[in-house]
């Protein structure tokens, strides 16, 4: 398969799906533009591989079935980043599906900056989770088929699969490398990290803010949450934690995510509230660097819908405004 825009040049070469790519200005900047993106390489990863058209996807009775995501982490270095893009950059980028079983389905994502050496070498799953190459990010999403079990309602979504998906063809995951265990830690701890993580002690502020659902931003084409505003909750809480510590706006931006990760544990309807909370965690080793965990509930029932832990570096010296401004 080769897919060509103005902007993107895609190939199946049989060891996973290649793009040549052009960052434009929907794909970069912060909150959810680049991580938006890596959803629909995701969704074209999967449409290519496993036998589905994915954004089209039905159920056997013929209901509207989404290939939704559950788990994302997205890891990098100081030299590349989701902020570290910006328009014109040139990338290569590198995807593959790994079979999960007939209802979920693991798609990895290699972004290298074109021409650098070996950029357009096949996946290799030892070099994704025992010896990352500096200078590259790492993707992983896990994703599930679900669908609406009541058709005005965003709770209780089911799992749904698409009677075409194909996994059967899909290369195998060893389960050391599995997410399964990764996010259902997360899932009850509230954090991707060690609570206790030697080398890192918590901060005592901490912060709650109100998140009613906006309409507008938050909700994707088909009346869902979508994926990707998480991305923009989860800077949200954050920012509202780093300004409590008398940082500035400016210093956020510049901070450098290296490591994010994040496990959806359900979708809120459209009048929702939720409650963004977030504390962190800061190296007793090294300056500027913190664990930051944010928890995303909803207000009425208490249900946690999200969780991500964001590992961030930053500059001590720049990042108060000694004029109090942003």
């Amino acid at each position: 398969m080769t897919i060509t825009s103005t902007a993107t040049t895609a190939t199946d070469t049989g060891h996973g799906i290649t793009r040549t790519v052009t960052v434009r200005p929907g794909m970069c900047g912060p909150g959810s533009l680049f991580p938006g993106q890596l959803g629909d390489w995701t969704w074209e990863t999967v449409t290519a591989q496993c036998g589905t058209d994915v954004f089209s996807a039905r159920d056997a009775s013929g209901n509207p079935t989404y290939l939704a995501f559950y788990y994302f982490r997205v890891r990098g270095d100081r030299t590349l980043h989701p902020r570290s893009l910006t328009f014109g950059d040139r990338l290569t980028v590198t995807s593959g599906c790994y079979d999960q079983g007939t209802e979920s389905v693991l798609t990895l994502h290699r972004v290298d900056r074109a021409g650098t050496p070996g950029a357009d070498r096949p996946l290799d799953l030892a070099e994704f989770y025992e010896r990352p190459r500096g200078g590259t990010l790492y993707v992983e999403n896990f994703n599930r088929w679900v669908t609406r079990s009541a058709p005005d309602s965003n709770q209780g979504l089911v799992k749904s699969s698409p009677p075409d998906f194909r996994n059967d063809g899909l290369p195998a995951l060893p389960a050391a490398y599995s997410p399964r265990a990764v996010y259902r830690e997360a899932r009850g701890a509230h954090t991707f990290r060690a609570p206790d993580e030697p080398g890192f002690t918590p901060l005592d502020t901490t912060v709650e803010i109100e998140h009613p659902v906006d309409v507008v931003r938050d909700v994707n084409g088909v009346g869902l949450l979508y994926f990707a505003s998480y991305f923009s909750m989860i800077d949200e809480a954050a920012l509202a934690l780093w300004r409590r510590l008398g940082r500035s706006d400016r210093a956020f931006l510049r901070r450098v995510v290296v490591d994010q990760q994040v496990c959806y544990l359900g979708n809120a309807d459209l009048d929702s509230v939720l409650v963004l909370g977030a504390h962190a965690r800061t190296s007793t080793t090294t300056p500027g660097e913190e664990i930051v965990d944010v928890v995303i509930r909803d207000r009425d029932n208490g249900r946690v819908i999200a969780v991500s832990t964001l590992h961030t570096v930053h500059d001590l010296h720049g990042s108060h405004d000694p004029k109090g401004h942003a």
